[in-house]
């Protein structure tokens, strides 16, 4: 066989590679329930993978603060085709909440690249008698357990926050943790609980519908998708929690597949449209490098980690 033939062998096998690559199914693995923030963001992102040929679906495996979702994509085939949205929770908060995960989280992902960020907010029932914060703050220090309080899952920022804060202002709610957004706000309309801590995304409907009423703001300024609720600062209280939203694929993966799917989704949130539609549902787009996650997730692990640990909470089982 001549040179030139074995080179276009080389290529087509290639090709062939890369077209298979593309047609085999990618799951990616939202740790939450269907309809909540998270998963509209994933969707909206899945909808343009597909365009550009990758085969995308979306799966919900909620539960136990994203363990499930967690355990289930690591011990996938590490083939690329298998990725993990992966947050705080999944990859930090949850070696410290729990006694024994299924799981390493330093160990058994491989990181591809941020997708998106948001402030937590708090919300509340439009029929409350505090309409911000700071007024639910002197409600639940005149009124001791009056006050339940959702979340999407223990170790999830929007529940580490708030607990955070309420140790630091010497008041405390009962926390009821929820196996993603859309359950939590659907018991907050319900009437089943008080306060939910959150995202704008999955609330910003049922405010604009005036059947929930944002609290207050963890943000240095206020959100435009409602710019009428004040931030905790401007409320008197020094205190930011940024979301954020990324994707693992199980350890062992192939360089050139988190590569390839690196590529696919930066190219994806760069573009103009998209972050059109991202914003208009709470959520804004940042990727970057693996190697960039990497630095992201040691940086808010030191951040929130000895946070986390200093409100000596009970170790929970799974």
């Amino acid at each position: 066989m001549s040179f030139r033939n074995i080179i276009v062998g080389l290529a087509i096998g290639a090709s062939t590679l890369g077209s298979a690559f593309a047609q085999q199914v990618t799951r990616i693995v939202v740790p939450f329930a269907a309809g909540g923030g998270t998963d509209q963001y994933c969707r909206i992102l899945a909808q343009e993978l597909n365009k550009q040929g990758l085969n995308v679906i979306i799966e919900n495996k909620p539960g136990a603060s994203g363990i499930l979702a967690a355990d289930y994509v690591a011990r996938a085939r590490p083939d690329g085709h298998t990725v993990l949205v992966s947050s705080l929770g999944t990859l930090a908060s949850n070696s410290v909440l729990y006694d024994k995960l299924p799981y390493d989280p330093a160990k058994d992902f491989a990181s591809v690249t941020q997708i998106a960020y948001q402030p937590a907010i708090i919300v509340g029932r439009t029929d409350l008698p505090y309409k911000s914060i700071k007024e639910m703050v002197a409600y639940a220090k005149q009124n001791p357990g009056k006050i339940n309080r959702a979340s999407p899952g223990a170790a999830i920022l929007t529940n580490l926050a708030p607990t955070a804060f309420e140790k630091a202002q010497g008041f405390s709610t009962t926390h009821i943790p929820f196996n993603g957004d859309a359950p939590a706000l659907q018991a907050l309309l319900g009437s089943q609980i008080d306060i939910h801590g959150t995202s704008i995304t999955g609330a910003l409907p049922y405010v604009k519908a005036g059947k929930l009423r944002v609290l207050g703001v963890m943000d240095g300024k206020r959100l435009p998708q409602v710019p009428d609720a004040p931030t905790f600062k401007e409320q008197g209280y020094d205190m930011e929690a940024t979301l954020w939203y990324s994707l693992s694929v199980p350890a062992g993966t192939p360089k050139a597949a988190i590569e390839r799917l690196n590529k696919a989704v930066n190219q994806v949130i760069a573009d103009p449209d998209f972050v059109t539609r991202a914003r208009a549902i709470g959520m804004e787009p940042r990727g970057g490098s693996p190697e960039d996650l990497d630095r992201f997730v040691k940086a808010e692990s030191d951040r929130w980690l000895p946070v986390l640990q200093s409100l000596n909470l009970p170790k929970q089982s799974n």
